[in-house]
Parts: C-alpha cells; structure tokens; sequence
C-alpha cells in the first residue's frame, strides 16, 4: 500500500497544530495506529503533548530535534498506520528523508510547521517537504492591526520589532509574537535579510545561541537551517505606514488560531 505525506503550513496562530490534531483524532476514530511526535524544542505547554494556543492538547513523543531518524523506530516499534509530526521546522535537515522512509513503507505522515520564519525567510527543511508532498494546506490566521488576513508573524522585543539577524529561533507564544498581513509586518532596522538569507547558516549551540558573525546567517537555538539554500534577493520591504521604517517578516511557533496573536517559536 503506497504512503501518503501531508503538510499543513503558515504563519503563526493560523491554526496549524489545531487542524494536525484534528486529523489525528479523526485517524483514531477510524481505528488506525497512529504515533504522534514533537521535537523536544517546543515546551511551551506540556513537555509530553502537543497542544495548540486554544488549549486542545494530545499525548505525544518526544523526539530530539538533532535526530529526527528517530522516529523510524518509534513508529516501527508502535505499529503506526498515521503518523503525525508538530512543529517539523525544529528539526534537523534529515528530517525529510525519515519522513519519505515513513511514506515509503506504506504509512500516512501528516507534518505540521511553519512554512517562514521570523524575517520571512524559508524555515529549515518546510521548504522541501512541501514541495515532495502528496497534499500541502496553507493557512492564514488574522491580522491583530487590521484584521485582514495574516500570512506572517512578527517577533517583538519588548513590544518593538525584532531585526532580521535576531537569532532563528526563540520559544514563546503571545507575549512574543502576532500574526501580521504583509502591509503591517516589521522588521527593526538590522543585517540585509537578503543577505542573511543568501548566506550559509552559522553552527547552532542550542537555545539562546549567539548571533552569527556580521556577513552569515542569524544562529538558531538548536535548529539547524544548514544544507537549506535559498535564492538571494530575500522579500522586497513594504511600505507599512508612518510609524514604521521597515516591512518585512517574521514566523514564529504554530498552533490554534487567536485574533491577537498566539505561536510559538522561530
């Protein structure tokens, strides 16, 4: 029986994890085995489920973010017919090829991640497996400023945007981040995002990594954009009103949708 990848993606607080547990749920009553696993990255909730922003939550494996190949013998071991996977783009580069090695062997792998991170920039290994997926769903969450639809999300510093060579990665949820359309994305004045998009990323040394030197890619907290390469030229600036000397953007976490901005991590 041929395997089947799905890939369900956005910005923060578009209801990514919502619609990934409701598939699984669906699976379960169907009577299938399904395994449900998230990197060990994301604690925001609790350690052991994945849990979107509204509070809906499901018992998960823990999987280390560094080795994804871990997951072959999780889902071997439990049998699984489904298997479902949160916030992937935490995960190391080989996450791809375990997932095409799950799809090979007959199963149904449903991926939930964050298709851009914070500076609108490609996240980690989403690109690819959008692109060898049999179904990929994109979902928009609402704008907090304008309430027009959000494909963005953007970081903030202490309620000021964040700048493009910020580290990747920072776990946090509404305190941190909201869900923005591109007329009111920002980005504080910082590296040339198409630079830091254009250039190879830094070795990561987990949470709280040091920004990359001047020149390279911003260093994540224990995700690795390594082997990702993306075409320079990097998202043109938009104009986004008075106040702002910068619009570009930024992605962050997944989850349920909120209207005032809810996700967790780029």
């Amino acid at each position: 029986m041929a395997g089947y990848l799905e890939v369900i993606t956005g910005g923060m607080f578009s209801g990514k994890t919502e619609e990934l547990l409701r598939r699984v749920q669906r699976a379960r009553i169907a009577r299938r085995q399904v395994l449900l696993c998230k990197p060990d990255l994301d604690h925001r909730y609790r350690r052991d489920a994945v849990a979107s922003h509204d509070g809906r939550d499901l018992q998960a494996a823990v999987v280390p973010a560094g080795r994804p190949e871990e997951l072959l013998a999780l889902a071997r071991a439990a049998r699984a017919d489904v298997v479902g996977i949160d916030e992937a783009q935490f995960f190391a580069p080989g996450i791809v090829p375990t997932v095409l090695e799950l799809v090979a062997e007959g199963r149904r792998v449903i991926v939930s991640g964050l298709d851009m991170d914070f500076a609108r920039r490609p996240f980690g290994p989403m690109p690819e497996l959008m692109a060898v997926a049999d179904e990929v769903v994109k979902l928009k969450a609402i704008c907090v400023v304008c309430g027009e639809p959000a494909t963005f999300t953007q970081r903030l510093i202490g309620g000021r945007p964040a700048a493009p060579d910020d580290p990747v990665i920072l776990i946090g949820g509404q305190e941190s981040y909201e869900p923005r359309c591109r007329r009111h994305h920002q980005l504080a004045p910082g590296e040339n995002p198409a630079r830091a998009q254009a250039a190879p990323a830094a070795p990561l040394a987990g949470p709280g990594a040091a920004r990359a030197a001047a020149g390279t890619a911003p260093a994540g907290a224990g995700a690795s954009l390594a082997g990702s390469a993306w075409p320079a030229g990097g998202p043109a600036a938009d104009p986004a009103g008075p106040s702002s000397p910068r619009t570009l953007g930024t992605p962050a976490g997944e989850g349920g949708s909120a209207p005032a901005g809810e996700e967790a991590s780029p």
